[in-house]
């Protein structure tokens, strides 16, 4: 999965959706967009011969459990989901569909709650924030089989590497100078 594409676009306007389609990234995550707005922003991606993937939490009007996500799957026909909720990551493992289980570090007692989680969910990924907690990926990798990824306060193109460096599959960045 993600064939070596080590910075993942996240997508919040139709201006970032351009970039991405002109670039050579084939994954892209879209965000902060209207739920009515989705099946045309998929088709566009799925039309360029990309890889649409949605965090659920960040859609207008979608809602993030289950439910939507099995509207994202049957009727937007995504590639992939990004959630903190583990509802919709089972939903994506009996579908059939990359889930990726994001969590935020905000302390020591929202790491343990979150490797909790993920021993029981056992996720094919896990989406880290922020991704100044990259000194901890030996730890989490210590828990889970799951795939790591970084991402928020990306700095710089030398810390997007230090987190690959570090063990990270990739990041998510919505920082445009990063992307390739």
């Amino acid at each position: 999965m993600f064939n070596q594409q080590t910075v993942i676009p996240a997508i919040s306007n139709h201006m970032d959706l351009k970039t991405f389609l002109s670039g050579p990234s084939v994954y892209g995550i879209l965000m902060n967009f209207q739920l009515a707005q989705l099946e045309g922003l998929v088709r566009q991606i799925k039309d360029a011969g990309k890889k649409a993937f949605i965090h659920s939490e960040l859609i207008k009007g979608l809602s993030s459990d289950e439910y939507g996500a099995i509207y994202l799957i049957q009727s937007l026909k995504v590639d992939g989901i990004i959630s903190s909720k583990p509802k919709v990551i089972e939903t994506c493992k009996k579908r059939g569909v990359t889930g990726i289980f994001r969590f935020f570090l905000k302390d020591g007692i929202s790491l343990r709650q979150s490797l909790e989680i993920a021993s029981k969910l056992r996720p094919e990924f896990i989406e880290v924030l922020p991704a100044y907690g990259v000194h901890l990926i030996d730890e989490i990798k210590k828990h889970t089989e799951a795939k790591i990824l970084l991402g928020g306060l990306i700095p710089s193109k030398a810390f997007a590497e230090s987190c690959i460096k570090a063990g990270a599959i990739a990041i998510t960045t919505s920082n445009k100078d990063l992307w390739p």
